[in-house]
């Protein structure tokens, strides 16, 4: 079992509506796309300002990707699981990652 099937899997997961990948897969793949645009900057010998405001445009992108996934998540799964008398784990499970972010 790979690691999507195993995802698709978990009983603390509220599985995402088919628009809702969408929208993540479509933000995601304009990221990707300012990524290789950061790519071919360097390769072309682009002045390092110009580099350093888009890699700040694509920081920024996934940013607003994580905060929609973090939003996505507390109202979803840790409302599920406070809902089924799991809130402690996945409130400190929440925690966790969020400590992450501050790294």
């Amino acid at each position: 079992m790979n690691h999507r099937e195993e995802n698709q899997l978990n009983p603390k997961m509220v599985p995402r509506t088919k628009e809702e990948i969408e929208s993540i897969v479509k933000r995601l793949k304009r990221i990707e796309g300012q990524v290789r645009g950061v790519q071919k900057m360097v390769e072309d010998n682009r002045y390092c300002i110009d580099i350093l405001i888009q890699i700040s445009a694509i920081e920024a992108a996934l940013h607003k990707v994580r905060l929609h996934l973090l939003e996505r998540h507390v109202r979803h799964c840790v409302a599920k699981a406070i809902h089924e008398g799991n809130g402690d784990e996945s409130i400190q499970e929440l925690m966790t990652v969020i400590s992450q972010f501050s790294k």
